[in-house]
């Protein structure tokens, strides 16, 4: 009990010497970034990008339609896929949330598979994109070393990756829903609706019909239809939309798009049914939305 209490007491202290400011922000470690938060977040829209995500302090919420996944010092949280979901998060200046993120890679996940063999369950049905599980005092140690190493720009390039390796056979050996294990097999029916969604990633400006998008996860529509919302807890479509406006916020907030150019660049031909979805997921308007932007850089 002492021990597992002093490894997440060190876990508490080694992010927050490493998240220093405020905001998600990069290492040294390729795939390793760290996160501060001073202020709580109300429950907000946000897309969930490939990441297992270890808390040192704080708690965060993810909304998936009925379920919530609640991540903090005893459980992280794994996100196998991009996932349109709703987070909130408790933190104050006293208490910030201190994180570190690191990416899933497919890649990775697959030769540690390979070496897993003996240890890889059946194929069970289609799990969830987005899951929680408790934390391991084999997984806490890990996350240890690897915050240890961005002390040093030596150790963080000769022994940051292997620990990463290390993190990630710790959690494919213990997530719960398996969906590393489904995203590293080829042929599994995650790993189709992934591969789907990779797609919709890169291609959300363009008209994307379901048709198009079964045929390229080699399923029949009606099979799509359902794996895609076994895998995002959403149609494909309404995964689309979400993507489509999340983009186009990120355009206004960060690149200084305006609602029209960034409602053309995300692939909406009508305008006000972009402002309609717009305001209905975001609770403001577009021309809102930038308006606010454009405040807060005048402000900082």
């Amino acid at each position: 009990m002492d021990d597992r209490h002093d490894n997440r007491k060190r876990l508490a202290s080694l992010l927050d010497e490493a998240a220093v400011h405020e905001g998600l922000h990069p290492t040294r470690i390729d795939g390793v970034q760290v996160l501060r938060r001073s202020q709580p977040l109300p429950r907000a829209p946000m897309v969930y990008h490939p990441n297992i995500v270890i808390v040192g302090q704080g708690r965060k919420r993810a909304y998936l339609g009925d379920e919530v996944y609640t991540y903090d010092a005893f459980n992280y949280l794994v996100s196998s896929v991009p996932m349109p979901a709703e987070c909130e998060a408790d933190a104050s200046p006293e208490a910030p949330i201190l994180i570190v993120a690191i990416d899933v890679e497919p890649t990775m996940l697959g030769d540690l598979i390979l070496e897993m063999d003996e240890l890889s369950p059946p194929v069970g049905p289609t799990p969830r994109g987005l899951s929680t599980t408790p934390m391991s005092e084999e997984l806490v140690e890990a996350v240890n070393r690897l915050l240890e190493w961005l002390r040093c720009p030596l150790d963080s390039r000769i022994l940051g990756r292997q620990t990463v390796r290390e993190i990630a056979y710790r959690v494919l050996r213990d997530e719960q829903g398996g969906a590393l294990r489904a995203l590293a097999s080829r042929d599994d029916q995650f790993a189709r609706i992934a591969r789907v969604l990779k797609h919709i990633h890169t291609e959300y400006a363009k008209p994307l019909g379901v048709e198009e998008l079964a045929k390229r996860a080699g399923m029949s529509v009606p099979a799509f239809h359902h794996h895609f919302k076994l895998v995002t807890a959403s149609s494909p479509l309404q995964y689309l939309k979400r993507i489509r406006l999340d983009q186009a916020k990120r355009l206004m907030a960060h690149d200084g798009y305006n609602a029209g150019t960034a409602a053309r660049a995300v692939g909406y031909e009508s305008p006000s049914q972009f402002s309609r979805e717009f305001k209905r997921l975001f609770g403001v308007t577009p021309v809102e939305e930038a308006e606010q932007t454009r405040a807060r850089l005048v402000a900082g």
